[in-house]
């Protein structure tokens, strides 16, 4: 008799193995520095920013304490144009920061901010620009920063799901002022819990250095107002070795996504998001429910957890439908048509790169007519 499939979650986190791990740790325990610049720390960030192509990294210890610490690096005062289509985190940022989120719609077929929006929400009260590149998918870059700069206004890119994303010139991160990463264990690459944020020049890194450590330069003195944002040596250590791997779990996780657009390509009432050209990105994988699926998104989505696969509606409800959000003149969704309508039809489904085909194909059979 054979046992029934184990639970399938959107994601699974991936783990170097435990023997690579362990020299580090035999260090880590025998140094007995655990934080506050470590050796590991000191060698995660200069790896990082190797891989990443990027000039500098600081290592944070999540992706929202990265998000206050740019937009808080980036003197803004006042509103920032943001997405309603993002994880909550995004606009709590921008929130705890003392700022105000002014969401603007999003393109349908990347899921980003819509460039050709942002005029609508500008007024003299905009300090910057806080986009998302959306399940990896680049934002339009060149757009979003020629409307930030014929105005003056800083841009802060949430990349928490673009760690190793590129186009045809390179890093996306090279966009913006600052591009925060998340290394949450959802995430690509991950440290258990992390971040980093990119920046571009070497005194800004110094300057975000300080803040993540409550502005203490040495033992008598205290620069600026900073907060307790510092990764500890053993995330670090596992980021170094988790860095070994991650461009094979990349590959796998892009072989899988063409899996499943091989197997559900003739779905009835399934339509899959539409790949970006010359990207490469590979953070999730949604499909939209049409309305005249006979189960409808909710239903679909109720079907497959009674079958053990919890597929996420990502991003449902809209950050602009909370309670905290949704008096804001820019949360009125008759301005967020686009947004309301993805977040009412997108399932992401299991993706991860030990998933297997067998895995995949039980996914898909589920997402057809009952």
């Amino acid at each position: 008799m054979t046992s029934p499939p184990g639970p399938l979650y959107v994601t699974r986190p991936m783990l170097p193995p435990l023997a690579e791990m362990l020299p580090l740790l035999e260090d880590i325990w025998s140094r007995r520095m655990l934080s506050n610049d470590g050796p590991y720390h000191q060698q995660f960030e200069s790896a990082l920013a190797c891989f990443l192509g990027v000039p500098y990294v600081v290592l944070v210890s999540n992706a929202t304490l990265g998000l206050l610490l740019a937009l808080r690096q980036s003197r803004m005062c006042g509103k920032v144009i943001t997405t309603p289509f993002s994880f909550v985190g995004t606009s709590h940022a921008i929130r705890w920061a003392g700022l105000e989120p002014v969401f603007v719609d999003i393109d349908s077929e990347t899921l980003n901010i819509d460039a050709a929006r942002l005029p609508e929400a500008l007024d003299d009260q905009v300090a910057g620009l806080l986009p998302m590149h959306c399940f990896g998918r680049p934002c339009d870059t060149q757009g979003i920063g020629r409307f930030a700069k014929e105005h003056g206004l800083p841009i802060v890119y949430d990349a928490a799901h673009a760690f190793g994303v590129g186009d045809a010139q390179g890093s996306v991160l090279r966009h913006g002022d600052f591009s925060v990463l998340s290394f949450h264990a959802t995430k690509v690459f991950n440290t258990f819990e992390g971040g980093a944020i990119i920046c571009h020049d070497e005194a800004t890194k110094r300057e975000l250095d300080l803040l993540k450590n409550f502005g203490i330069v040495d033992e008598t003195q205290v620069e600026s107002v900073g907060l307790n944002a510092k990764l500890n040596e053993f995330q670090a250590a596992l980021g170094l070795v988790q860095l070994v791997h991650v461009e094979g779990y990349i590959a796998a996780r892009r072989q899988r996504e063409q899996n499943y657009r091989d197997l559900l390509a003739q779905t009835p009432g399934i339509r899959l998001a539409t790949a970006v050209p010359g990207t490469h990105n590979h953070y999730a994988f949604p499909i939209f429910v049409a309305p005249d699926h006979p189960l409808g998104r909710d239903g679909l989505y109720l079907r497959l957890r009674e079958h053990g696969i919890f597929a996420r509606r990502y991003f449902h409800p809209l950050i602009s439908d909370l309670p905290m959000y949704r008096q804001l003149r820019s949360a009125d969704p008759a301005r967020l048509p686009v947004a309301k309508r993805v977040s009412e039809s997108i399932l992401c489904l299991p993706l991860f790169p030990d998933i297997s085909e067998s895995d995949q194909a039980r996914v898909a059979a589920l997402l057809g007519p009952p």
